[in-house]
Formats: structure tokens, sequence, C-alpha cells
């Protein structure tokens, strides 16, 4: 299971409005990249058939990719605004690494 934060469900529905998707899901993921090695993935999807787990937290229809579970299980999902702007911040326990800007990582083999 993951969490997601307030803030974050705040933004995802701001998100989801904003691109007129109201009744989209999220569906988060992990793919090779960054300076870690791997980095998260956030979409809005309409439409999905992909397999994976079914969550709804914080009134937010999410799924996670089954490829990517092992990876992102006891995720924490968080958003929070600087002077550079917003972003989503990720906890991850799984992560034996993590980039200093905090969106890759990378695990034990």
């Amino acid at each position: 299971m993951i969490q997601v934060s307030e803030a974050a469900a705040k933004e995802i529905k701001r998100l989801q409005s904003s691109r007129n998707q109201e009744n989209s899901i999220l569906q988060i993921g992990v793919k090779t990249g960054g300076c870690s090695g791997l980095v998260y993935t956030l979409e809005l999807k309409e439409n999905l058939e992909s397999e994976g787990r079914d969550y709804q937290i914080n009134d937010i229809s999410i799924k996670l990719d089954a490829a990517s579970s092992d990876s992102i299980k006891g995720l924490k999902i968080d958003y929070s605004e600087d002077l550079m702007g917003g972003s989503f911040r990720f906890q991850n326990p799984n992560a034996s690494s993590v980039c200093s800007c905090g969106q890759s990582f990378a695990t034990e083999a």
C-alpha cells in the first residue's frame, strides 16, 4: 500500500481539473532513468487496462503498475512548494540511495 498526503491529493485533483480529466486514474510506476537509475512515473489516464493494484486514496483513484510494485511498496507521496516552484516528494522505504533532487532512486540488486 502507498500513502498520499493531503497536499499531494489536492495537487493531483488540481491537475485533473485543469486538464478536464476529473475522472482520470493516477497511474504510478517506475522506469529506468535519472542519476540514480530509477525514476517515478505519475500519469493521469482515462482508461487503464494494464495490470496492477487499484487503490482509492484521499478520493483519488490510483493504479500501481504491476511491474513496479516491488520498487514502490510503502511509498509515501507528498507535495510541497518552495521558491523554485512546486513538486511531488517521494519517501520510498525500498530505496537504497536517492538522488539529491529526490526524483530518482536505486534499490538493492
